[in-house]
């Protein structure tokens, strides 16, 4: 018999279908859950309860590289925000000081990249 635990995301994840949200056929990068649409078009991971955004495939990334030449720091940008949301998920649920250390110490990096990221997107 399952925990109410585990039936608990389940039973969210129902509420969401009746409530007229969408399930669709993608899944979370961060916990392979099934992601839902909401009318707005907003995709959401009831399992994390968290709003997730889909980044363009290469493909079309390089073809809007041509007219914006950002596009390379966009998705860059976008990675390190996808890596950053995924240290605060982990510093979030870790109790190991040595762990919390590591994870800190990968999020500053991060923080840095991004803002290095930010300041050059600027300037072009």
């Amino acid at each position: 018999m399952q925990s109410k635990k585990e039936d608990t995301p389940i039973k969210r994840m129902a509420d969401l279908l009746r409530q007229g949200a969408t399930l669709t056929d993608l899944s979370c990068p961060a916990c392979s859950a099934p992601l839902f649409r909401f009318k707005d078009g907003t995709l959401w991971c009831e399992q994390d309860q968290k709003k997730v955004v889909i980044v363009k495939d290469t493909e079309q990334a390089s073809i809007q590289t041509d007219a914006h030449p950002n596009t390379a720091y966009d998705k860059l940008e976008t990675t390190l925000l996808t890596k950053i949301q995924v240290i605060e998920d982990k510093i979030e649920k870790t109790e190991d000081i040595e762990e919390l250390q590591k994870l800190s110490i990968a999020l500053s990096e991060l923080l840095n990249s991004l803002e290095k990221i930010r300041k050059i997107k600027t300037k072009t």
